[in-house]
């Protein structure tokens, strides 16, 4: 008997030709998967804390590049390759303390709506001015995922990674969605410009009309960026106002921050008065109000006398208001609240959280939820009721707008304190929760947006660092280092005008769903036309 070996157990300079031939289709047919993937993570790379905001045109171009033409199941795995591959490092610190399990699933879910997008883009591309429809499809993804699950979880759009960009002015247009679409028209712009030059090197024929949709799908964009610094301004409309932004640290990092009884509040009362002491001694100007942040009483001065009288202590000390975050039970209610302390009335005002985090505020699905890990109910034992009135602070004439912590990516609850009168606004949060990692980046880049899109000082007291103030431009005038005590002082304008976005609100967000819609209906039917013609 004649014994030959199978063609595996040969290398392959030695087998067959076919066989060979099919091991490098393949390997070839994964060079899409692989490089949407990194594409997701090029896009990841223009977010802070790093400054490369000109990367997400590459990688939208490459998505572009690897969608174009293609049926709707492989840009649905495309599409959610490119999720995970920007989303599963941009969301890494949602897992710093509480392990890879919630990162993981967050991400997960997250980037099935970067998949359907990519379905959508694919079926747009055959269009005339495609990149239009697409980046109109990309804005209606992002929309989505601002609403739902659970509220929504707007972490990752495009407009966020824009705070250093050439096209940052255009928020003070039309808010995030205009910013976010204006990068992504572009990047798809650039593609499709690069794909006709190559085209009408193969064919020495020019599409006039897709050759001046590529070259608008740029042009435009820039342009507009350019317009729009008109809208930007930080010059004084209702005077000036001296904030002190106070930054206490706390004793550890992590879930555990507030586990020394008092110890929180302590610190921000000691960096107070230092404040205080300073300003006695000439070394800087007195304040009109003092803001602390998020979670800066870790017990509640309305339950315990004793935070009351620290807290009472250092707005008597520094002679002048105190905007305290604490967390409140009040007639059975959890509430993430901010109280206004006066020096000599105490409580005046209080502002309740409305946009509360799921799985960090409240749980969702508890009892799901508890049965996969019970550690995790454990963590959100009782959860948090969610504020009805906006947050606008009257001190002493001066409308200070708020937005807490997670609220800041939240277009709306940023909007209506402005709409209410804010003529700053403050973005009091605590990201002691999360370590070092690039969230406390990630949501200051959301506050610089904020301060262009409605034309307002942002100033930005966190436990643990970094605190920031922003002027209406966007720029960061002072800052502090993370896990570190230290508080800022400055002299900062107060505006009262309201941008183009400020007023039309949600306007441009749902005109770009609309051309995404009828983008994505045309698609549809021009495909059951081609089909039914190729039936007859």
């Amino acid at each position: 008997m004649t014994v030959t070996a199978t063609s595996v157990d040969q290398p392959d300079h030695l087998q067959p030709p076919s066989v060979q031939g099919a091991r490098g289709r393949r390997l070839l047919r994964l060079v899409p998967a692989l490089a949407s993937a990194l594409c997701g993570v090029l896009l990841y790379v223009s977010f802070p804390p790093r400054t490369l905001w000109w990367l997400a045109l590459p990688a939208f171009a490459g998505f572009a590049w690897l969608l174009r033409g293609r049926g709707w199941k492989a840009a649905l795995g495309l599409g959610y390759l490119f999720g995970l591959g920007f989303l599963l490092p941009l969301l890494a610190w949602t897992g710093v303390e509480v392990g890879p399990g919630p990162w993981l699933a967050l991400v997960a879910i997250e980037a099935v709506f970067v998949a359907l997008v990519g379905v959508g883009i694919a079926a747009v591309s055959r269009l005339p001015a495609w990149p239009v429809w697409a980046a109109a499809v990309w804005i209606a993804g992002e929309a989505v995922r601002a609403r739902v699950p659970f509220r929504g979880f707007p972490w990752g759009k495009i407009a966020f990674g824009q705070a250093d960009g050439v096209f940052l002015p255009l928020a003070a247009v039309g808010g995030t969605p205009v910013l976010g679409f204006a990068v992504v028209l572009c990047g798809f712009g650039l593609y499709e410009a690069g794909r006709l030059i190559v085209e009408r090197r193969r064919t020495q024929t020019v599409r006039k009309a897709a050759a001046a949709a590529a070259l608008l799908s740029v042009a435009v964009p820039v342009a507009g960026a350019v317009a729009a610094r008109a809208l930007v301004s930080d010059k004084a409309e209702g005077g000036t106002a001296t904030v002190a932004v106070v930054q206490g640290n706390v004793p550890r990092a992590g879930l555990e921050f507030n586990a020394q009884r008092r110890a929180v509040l302590d610190y921000h009362a000691r960096e107070t008065l230092k404040l205080a002491a300073d300003v006695k001694a000439g070394k800087v100007p007195k304040p009109d109000y003092v803001l602390w942040p998020e979670n800066s009483s870790d017990i509640d001065p309305f339950g315990y006398p004793d935070a009351a009288a620290v807290i009472e202590g250092a707005a008597k000390a520094v002679g002048v208001p105190i905007s305290v975050g604490a967390v409140v039970e009040s007639d059975g209610k959890l509430l993430n609240e901010q109280i206004l302390w006066d020096p000599a009335k105490g409580p005046v005002q209080t502002y309740d959280k409305r946009q509360i985090q799921p799985f960090g505020e409240y749980l969702p699905l508890r009892g799901l939820v508890g049965a996969i890990n019970k550690d995790w109910t454990g963590m959100v034992r009782q959860d948090f009721s969610r504020g009805t009135e906006p947050g606008v602070f009257d001190i002493h004439g001066t409308k200070v707008g708020l937005a807490t912590c997670y609220e800041a990516a939240f277009d709306w609850a940023v909007r209506d304190t402005v709409t209410h009168g804010a003529e700053m606004i403050s973005v009091p949060s605590n990201n002691a929760t999360f370590d070092r990692s690039e969230m406390t980046y990630q949501q200051l880049a959301m506050s610089r947006i904020r301060a262009v899109e409605h034309s307002r000082t942002v100033t930005v007291p966190v436990t643990s660092g970094v605190s920031a103030v922003i002027m209406p431009d966007g720029r960061i005038t002072q800052k502090t280092g993370m896990f570190v005590p230290a508080y800022l002082v400055q002299k900062v304008p107060l505006r009262t005008s309201e941008t183009p976005a400020t007023r039309m609100g949600i306007l441009p967000e749902m005109a770009l769903v609309l051309v995404a819609a009828g983008g994505l209906g045309w698609a549809i039917g021009s495909g059951i036309r081609a089909r039914r013609s190729g039936d007859a």
